[in-house]
């Protein structure tokens, strides 16, 4: 593998993940209005080009299936390699608080398919790594209260114990 696929490829993996599926049933699950479609836009296009990509690093490969009346379409698997990415990608935190809009949540839609308690276990390892997240930035509090610095210190802060705060209602819809 040349490098790690971005976020929306392993949720392409994902899908996959439940069952083969063609480009157009690929694309019906990333439009889907109470999927990921709600992080994430993107073109029938930009599909194709992330599946061929997918397929050149050895993480999904493609059958090809005849159809009667139309041409054929190739059909996509996950690859054990693809499969490996997926579970790594699944089960780690997201480095950054800026992360948590697009790649958290579709970490979390994905860990809920899988039941609660995969769920869960994704926001303990991600409350983990927020609570260092929130101890990294109070370490570069600034004594001048009335600086710049500080004041960007201070949303920083407020936003990791927002992301802290949300996590918790997150558990709390899964009991």
């Amino acid at each position: 593998m040349t490098r790690t696929p971005l976020t929306i490829e392993h949720a392409l993996l994902g899908f996959l993940h439940q069952q083969p599926l063609h480009g157009y049933e690929l694309y019906q699950q990333l439009t889907n209005p109470s999927g990921v479609w709600l992080i994430w836009r993107i073109k029938q296009s930009q599909l194709y080009a992330l599946l061929a990509r997918l397929e050149d690093e050895g993480y999904i490969s493609a059958e090809v299936q005849q159809q009667e009346s139309r041409p054929p379409r190739k059909v996509f698997h996950l690859t054990p390699a693809g499969l490996d990415a997926y579970e790594l990608w699944l089960l780690k935190p997201v480095a950054h608080p800026r992360s948590m809009r697009q790649e958290f949540l579709a970490k979390f839609y994905f860990a809920r398919q899988r039941g609660a308690e995969s769920a869960q276990r994704l926001i303990a390892v991600q409350r983990t790594q927020c609570e260092a997240w929130l101890s990294a930035q109070h370490r570069q509090s600034q004594a001048d209260a009335l600086s710049f610095e500080e004041t960007v210190n201070q949303f920083r802060l407020s936003q990791i114990q927002a992301i802290l705060d949300w996590l918790d209602v997150c558990e709390v819809m899964l009991n």
